[in-house]
């Protein structure tokens, strides 16, 4: 397994932002109400007349308000909020049988939870069954299954499209059975958690970006389509340092439907992930830095034996720089060369032994 050093950078260096997970944190909330001196001019009847271009976007908005409404009923019943002791976070039915899909970052830890169904009305225990940090996704499962728990309805991930209209479903700050709206903005992203913000330091390919406002607390919660559809677990935020770190408006991101399954399915039904599908090249490694101080690639602490590595003559000492065409500089730009690789494949990797510049053809292993 390649173990990231405690020393990785905070932020992917390319997007200059900071990908943050999100637990939940006790918040404040100010409403405002304002008025103004007169009231809002009635329609005439003629711009809503039934035929109209106004009438048309009138039915049009009628009918999108509708989907919603829809897909909240669908849907909303399915995401629940967990309290792991220090940390709120948010859960998606999985099945009949009791088991809640999440992130590993919010469950930490923890290995008993509170579960508050959407209505918030009903507390219910629950239980770890396993936690997989590399994909931040982690199962619970509830100790007493109550009647009329409902599943949520899985999507397929070569269904999601750039522009579909989505809706993010969870417990932002701690507010249950809260949804906002945006669209699909991007697939097959690969973005890097940050440790600074509790999260497992994960590198994650193949995120759904969304303009859809996700905030502490909404982590592990359901991103769905308007076929009520899940299609993505949100996961993280960015946020943007010249924003003083605050959030960077309408750019978070979910895990793919088909990696929440996969993961999903194998802890389901053996208790841990048999078969991740992520390359790995079976070593652990820390971030070096050269005499300014820059990161100039990733010291090689220990490798594993009859791992990738180490059939490809790699030891303990070398410092990797390259991947195939991607220069590593950090274990966070090592996790992203091999985050799109499979198991199986092989790579050309660059590495120094005692200032000599060497290079070496890996077969990957897994992680």
């Amino acid at each position: 397994m390649d173990i990231p050093g405690t020393d990785a950078p905070l932020f992917r260096s390319r997007a200059r932002r900071r990908l943050l997970p999100l637990p939940a944190v006790v918040c404040a909330v100010a409403l405002a109400g304002g008025c103004s001196g007169t009231s809002p001019a009635a329609p005439s009847p003629a711009a809503s007349a039934p035929g109209t271009a106004q009438g048309a976007v009138t039915r049009a908005s009628d009918d999108l308000e509708s989907a919603y409404q829809r897909v909240i009923n669908d849907v909303l019943p399915s995401v629940v909020q967990i309290d792991a002791s220090d940390s709120l976070g948010s859960g998606v039915v999985y099945d009949a049988r009791g088991h809640i899909v999440t992130n590993a970052h919010v469950i930490g830890e923890e290995k008993e939870f509170k579960v508050s169904v959407a209505t918030g009305e009903t507390l219910l225990s629950a239980s770890l069954v396993s936690s997989y940090p590399e994909q931040d996704l982690a199962v619970i499962r509830l100790d007493e299954v109550p009647e009329g728990l409902k599943p949520a309805k899985f999507g397929e991930a070569d269904q999601v499209e750039v522009g579909q209209i989505v809706m993010a479903m969870g417990s932002p700050l701690g507010l249950s059975s809260s949804v906002t709206q945006g669209i699909v903005s991007a697939l097959g992203r690969t973005v890097s958690e940050s440790r600074a913000g509790g999260g497992t330091g994960a590198t994650i390919a193949d995120m759904v970006q969304t303009s859809a406002a996700i905030n502490p607390g909404n982590s592990g919660g359901a991103l769905v389509d308007l076929d009520s559809r899940v299609i993505g677990i949100p996961t993280l935020a960015a946020t943007d340092p010249q924003l003083g770190g605050s959030a960077a408006p309408g750019i978070g991101f979910a895990i793919p439907v088909s990696m929440v399954r996969t993961v999903a399915d194998q802890i389901i039904e053996h208790g841990r992930v048999t078969d991740s599908g992520r390359a790995a090249l079976n070593i652990t490694g820390r971030t070096v830095v050269d005499d300014s101080y820059r990161p100039s690639g990733v010291a090689l602490v220990s490798v594993e034996r009859g791992g990738a590595a180490d059939r490809a003559g790699l030891r303990a000492g070398d410092v990797i720089t390259e991947v195939g065409d991607s220069e590593v500089t950090t274990i966070t730009s090592l996790s992203e060369a091999l985050a799109d690789a499979e198991p199986g494949q092989k790579v050309t990797v660059t590495y120094t032994r005692e200032d000599d510049n060497r290079t070496a053809e890996v077969t990957l292993g897994e992680i």
